[in-house]
C-alpha cells in the first residue's frame, strides 16, 4: 500500500475524510496521493492542509494511479464513469455513490476493470465511520483487503454480497441521522426535568457513545447489557416501560425498512 498511488476524485468532506484517514494510517504518504475536484477552492484547501497532491484534471488524476477512489454523487457518476473508461481497465476503482450498481460500473468501465462498492456513513468524518463493501465480478482477495485498509483508517469495515448493500443503507447509511433524533429526544426530555440544554444534551450524547462502545466490545448481547442496568423495581424499568409502550423497536424497524426501500428504488433509477 504505502507505494501505491491513490487517486480520489471528488474533494468534498468525504473525499477529504479518505485522504486524511490513509495518511494518518500510514497506508500512503500525501505525495502518493491525488485529489482531483472541479472547485479549485476545495484543491487549495487539501493541499495546503493535508499536503497531497491536487489536480483539476481528471486524466491527469488517473494516470499513476493503482487504486482510484470515486467520491461523488450519484448524479455526477455516470459522467465521471464515462470520462475514465479508456484509462483504468485492469486497476482498482472503489466507488462510494449510494445506488450505483457493480453492474453498471463494469458496464461502462469494462470487464477488466476491479470494481468495489462502498456504502460509509457520515461518522467516517470523524473516524468512526461503518462501511460496508461489496466486490465486483473481478475484484480479488487482495483487493477487498485494500479497501478495507483504506476505510478502516476512517472506522470499521464489513463485506457484504451486493444484494444486501441496500439494507447497509437503511441501517448504517442513514442509521446517524436515527441516532442524532434520540439524542435530541433524551436531551429534550432531561431538559424537561430541570437541566440545562447544554447539559443535557453532552449527557445525552455521551450516554449514547458509552452504550455503543459497550456493545462495541462484544462480552455481551444488548439484551445482556440492558439486564445489567435494570434492576427489578428501579428505574430504569419504567423508563423501559414507556420505550415499549410507545414501540420504539417497531418504529425503529419501520425506518430502517422505508430507507432500504428508498435506497433500492434509487437503484434502479
Amino acid at each position: 500500500m504505502p507505494k501505491e498511488k491513490i487517486c480520489i476524485i471528488g474533494g468534498g468532506n468525504m473525499g477529504e475524510a479518505l485522504a486524511g484517514g490513509i495518511i494518518a494510517g500510514g497506508l500512503a504518504r500525501p505525495e502518493y496521493i491525488t485529489v482531483h475536484d472541479i472547485r479549485r477552492e476545495r484543491l487549495n484547501h487539501l493541499c495546503d492542509t493535508l499536503h497531497v497532491g491536487i489536480t483539476d484534471t481528471m486524466e491527469t488524476a488517473v494516470q499513476d494511479s493503482a487504486i482510484i477512489i470515486l467520491a461523488v454523487k450519484p448524479q455526477n457518476m455516470e459522467d465521471v464513469l464515462r470520462d475514465i473508461a479508456g484509462t483504468v481497465s485492469g486497476r482498482l476503482v472503489i466507488s462510494i455513490a449510494a445506488g450505483v450498481t457493480l453492474g453498471f460500473m463494469e458496464g461502462i468501465l469494462g470487464d477488466r476493470t476491479r470494481v468495489i462498492r462502498v456504502m460509509p456513513n457520515t461518522p467516517a468524518l470523524i473516524g468512526e465511520g461503518a462501511t460496508a463493501l461489496a466486490g465486483g465480478s473481478n475484484a480479488t482477495e487482495n483487493d477487498i483487503a485494500a479497501a478495507r485498509r483504506i476505510f478502516d483508517s476512517v472506522g470499521m469495515t464489513v463485506v457484504v454480497k451486493e444484494g444486501l448493500i441496500d439494507a447497509v443503507t437503511g441501517l448504517s447509511g442513514s442509521g446517524p441521522a436515527y441516532g442524532f433524533i434520540i439524542i435530541e429526544a433524551l436531551a429534550d426530555a432531561g431538559v424537561r426535568q430541570g437541566l440545562d440544554a447544554q447539559t443535557a444534551l453532552r449527557l445525552a450524547a455521551q450516554t449514547m457513545v458509552g452504550a455503543a462502545k459497550l456493545c462495541l466490545r462484544g462480552e455481551r448481547t444488548p439484551a445482556q447489557l440492558t439486564d445489567m442496568v435494570t434492576s427489578p423495581g428501579g428505574t430504569t424499568i419504567e423508563g423501559i416501560k414507556a420505550l415499549r409502550a410507545g414501540r420504539i423497536s417497531e418504529t425503529i424497524a419501520a425506518a430502517v425498512e422505508a430507507a432500504t426501500r428508498r435506497s433500492k428504488e434509487l437503484g434502479k433509477k
